[in-house]
């Protein structure tokens, strides 16, 4: 797992190493401010952090896990697959990976012998539609689908009751990512929400926003605006290979108070991976400090 972590924060490391060459027994307050911010950690959490950090003008390896790792303790609590089929609505802007995410987290599910069916209720698109079926054929799992402009709440129902009907564990929905303004967009939103809790009680047992991680923390006021639509379960952060804005899921973390489920790595079907704060963590700082458990 440190090896997808590490892949998915190379350029992050990077611009790290360029910062600081050498890596540390302790590090200066005034280097560690210019790494946290050149990962794109909004300065306001970079103040909260040094608050909690020892007053000392240096700080080590555990003064600084203690204090980040508190940003990833949440009181929301992470809906485990307890129901069958378990329902995922999924939702995000066009642009964020949203259909390819879709596609490797319906693999990770085959990986684990589970049965998935999609639901391509992005019907404002019809490229979301074709590339869903696309991918559906690609990794070997049913699609209910229809054209462009149908309602999508039809979509979400239909792929429920077909899933019900032939015992499937998993169902992930698509939905669209723009409409022409944020009012449509809410009220198609919460629409499918309901049709969902219609067809099946309880369903969507899981509301996923895709965030884009090349966006880092400006993608903070578009996460605000569908939580508040809607209420999201969790997060998954994709691109984080292409980006040197690593450290921004610890504001995204902060702002939304939400479990960040997944991150994305790169482009390969397997490359999305669940997110451990740990590994996260001791990524980033074992590219400050000196490692001296051998």
């Amino acid at each position: 797992m440190f090896g997808f972590i590490k892949k998915g924060l190379s350029k992050t490391l990077g611009a790290i190493k360029e910062i600081l060459p050498e890596k540390v027994d302790k590090i200066e307050k005034s280097i560690l401010e210019e790494i946290l911010l050149e990962s794109d950690i909004p300065y306001e959490l970079i103040e909260e952090i040094f608050y909690y950090l020892p007053p000392s003008s240096t700080v080590n390896k555990e003064d600084i896990r203690r204090v980040l790792k508190a940003y990833f303790i949440y009181d929301t609590k992470i809906q485990e697959a307890r129901t069958t089929p378990f329902v995922e609505l999924i939702i995000g802007v066009n642009g964020a990976g949203k259909t390819t995410t879709i596609a490797k987290l319906a693999h990770n599910y085959k990986k684990e012998e589970k049965s998935v069916l999609l639901g391509a209720a992005d019907t404002f698109r019809a490229a979301a539609i074709e590339q869903l079926k696309s991918w559906a054929d690609k990794i070997g799992v049913g699609i209910i689908y229809t054209q462009q402009g149908h309602d999508p709440s039809a979509v979400a129902y239909d792929t429920i009751s077909s899933a019900i009907a032939k015992k499937i564990d998993h169902v992930i929905i698509d939905t669209a990512g723009r409409l022409h303004n944020q009012v449509n967009l809410a009220n198609e939103l919460k629409k499918i929400v309901r049709i969902c809790d219609k067809a099946y009680e309880g369903a969507p047992h899981r509301k996923i926003l895709i965030l884009d991680g090349t966006q880092g923390t400006s993608s903070i006021n578009q996460a605000l605006a569908f939580h508040n639509m809607i209420g999201i379960d969790g997060i998954i952060i994709t691109k984080l290979d292409g980006t040197a804005k690593g450290g921004s899921l610890f504001g995204i973390a902060k702002a939304l108070e939400l479990p960040i489920l997944y991150v994305g790595v790169g482009e390969g079907r397997d490359d999305l991976i669940p997110f451990n704060p740990d590994d996260y963590i001791d990524t980033i700082l074992d590219s400050i400090f000196i490692n001296h458990n051998g």
